[in-house]
């Protein structure tokens, strides 16, 4: 009959193992500290291992650290400092083919009992609620992730080890329950936040070697959506563990939620994202949604990854497409040169989903897109604005507008027009990359509605010849290359306007070289006057 030749012992922080003549171990006690039931019993009937763990004893003394780390006394950062210690020497006396033992009833299993113990090893390394711990509690949560990234280290190692040994087929039981947990506070604390130092990035960086390795995954991305289509992955097993962060009421209380959840989603992509578009389009739309701006580009920024890589059949299902696009178009209105890009760029392509279903029988006039309200929304804005960042980046984007709408930008010629020669007069700084985009937003222009440019002619002949001398007399430091790259595109633009106009320009020009002296201007003009009549102009 089994008899327990152990007893409860009252324990400090554990220390090390104590052999006992007849093979088994127990614990060293100290004062005032967690009770650990000793984790021997003589050998079961059958067995031939002498002095085998008991999975009783060990289910209680990790529910007892467990305990520990979630319940009332975990708000006490001693009673947690020794739950930690206690873990680490349990892990590290615990034979890895004991550690994943036990998954059905009566017992709860030590495999799931670990996963309870990493998540709340997780939530114990997580960054403060914003308002909360500040800048002051940023060291204290980089020390406590190099901690607990130790733990997982040495919780990985029993993995491997199990997965290498042929006596424990149980440890794929355990890192089922680990993985989630694990990634999740490796995506935490790799990354550069405020809250990691360099030692926490470098732990975090060898538990996801680690853990990478023990599953057999080449990368995140494989890790995430599985290493081939018959394959799962573990990204719904991630989400599943992120949403009660990620819903109204919660989503700030841990800042490292929405990073996390950002990452993950930018290493799916086709084929495999559109089947957890029910999980990820909420806490995108949730993100952006916030009155932060560095919220509103992150969420923007996850919208628009969504609309690259789910299928547009999967967006315009329910209306999500329409969704999206309300979602970040308000976002046109805050003077915030990051988000307009961040919006511009996830519009452009949430275009063609938008107009599929858009289709011109030819009997009228083509009806207004959402390409055509932006850009109406983008030219108003960008006539009276002054502020250089926000000048660049609306004139980054114009001429894909041009392109996408081609030959129906009639529509918003006037205001193009006065668009185009007010940027031109302005010098941009050393890079000059406003003026630079309104040139080739201008090329384009004249491309695709050169019936309408001829009438124009004079006022654009003008803008684009007070840009030639305002740059042949540049005295700013604006780099040579620059400066030459101007003049070659307002040259170009000046032959695109000569065909335009049937061969108008060249006459007028004649004019200037009678009086003009200088050598830039002159070197420009001749150019021009130097291409043979007829020649179809190499951009169209």
């Amino acid at each position: 009959m089994n008899r327990r030749i152990g007893t409860v012992v009252s324990v400090g922080p554990i220390q090390p193992l104590v052999s006992c003549p007849n093979g088994d171990h127990i614990f060293t006690a100290a004062a005032g500290g967690m009770e650990l039931e000793s984790a021997k019993e003589t050998p079961r009937e059958g067995s031939s291992l002498p002095g085998e763990w008991s999975l009783s004893a060990l289910e209680q003394n990790f529910s007892k650290i467990l305990h520990r780390l979630t319940g009332q006394e975990a708000r006490q950062s001693n009673s947690r400092d020794v739950a930690l210690k206690d873990l680490r020497a349990l892990i590290e006396a615990t034979e890895c083919n004991r550690l994943f033992e036990g998954s059905g009833e009566p017992h709860r299993g030590i495999p799931e009992l670990l996963g309870q113990v990493a998540k709340a090893l997780g939530k114990y390394a997580a960054p403060y609620k914003e308002e909360e711990g500040g800048s002051d509690g940023h060291s204290e949560v980089a020390e406590k992730a190099a901690e607990v990234g130790l733990l997982f280290l040495k919780l990985l190692g029993k993995v491997e080890t199990a997965k290498n040994s042929l006596d424990c087929p149980a440890w794929e039981t355990g890192l089922r329950h680990l993985a989630g947990p694990i990634y999740i506070f490796v995506i935490t604390h790799c990354l550069e936040k405020p809250w990691t130092s360099p030692k926490s990035q470098e732990v975090a960086g060898e538990v996801l070697s680690l853990l990478l390795r023990v599953t057999g995954c080449s990368s995140e991305a494989g890790f995430l959506r599985g290493e081939n289509e018959d394959e799962k992955g573990k990204f719904i097993v991630v989400m599943g563990l992120l949403k009660p962060d990620l819903n109204k009421e919660t989503w700030k209380n841990n800042p490292a939620a929405k990073h996390v959840f950002s990452w993950i989603l930018q290493q799916v992509t086709r084929p495999w994202l559109y089947q957890h578009l029910e999980r990820i389009l909420p806490p995108s739309l949730l993100i952006s949604d916030d009155y932060q701006t560095e919220n509103k580009i992150l969420g923007v920024r996850c919208l628009h990854h969504i609309v690259l890589n789910v299928p547009a059949a999967d967006l315009l299902q329910f209306n999500r497409a329409q969704v999206i696009y309300h979602a970040i178009f308000n976002h046109l209105y805050m003077p915030e040169h990051n988000l307009i890009q961040a919006v511009l760029l996830c519009l452009l392509d949430l275009f063609p989903i938008l107009e599929k279903t858009m289709h011109w029988k030819g009997d009228g006039a083509r009806t207004t897109t959402h390409c055509d309200e932006v850009l109406r929304l983008i030219l108003t804005h960008m006539e009276p604005e002054h502020r250089l960042l926000l000048r660049r980046t609306y004139a980054r984007n114009l001429p894909a507008f041009v392109k996408r709408l081609g030959i129906l930008t009639v529509r918003h010629l006037k205001r193009l027009e006065r668009v185009i020669i007010s940027y031109l007069e302005v010098y941009d700084g050393p890079e000059e990359e406003a003026r630079l985009k309104i040139l080739e937003t201008l090329k384009l222009l004249m491309q695709y509605t050169w019936p309408r440019i001829s009438c124009r002619l004079v006022v654009l002949l003008k803008a684009i010849l007070k840009l030639i001398c305002d740059v042949a007399r540049d005295p700013t430091l604006t780099p040579e290359p620059v400066k030459n790259t101007l003049l070659q595109e307002a040259t170009d633009c000046l032959i695109l306007l000569d065909h335009c106009s049937q061969g108008q320009v060249k006459g007028l020009l004649a004019k200037i070289l009678l009086s003009c002296e200088d050598r830039t201007v002159v070197s420009c003009i001749r150019k021009v006057q130097q291409v043979p009549e007829g020649t179809p102009y190499h951009g169209t």
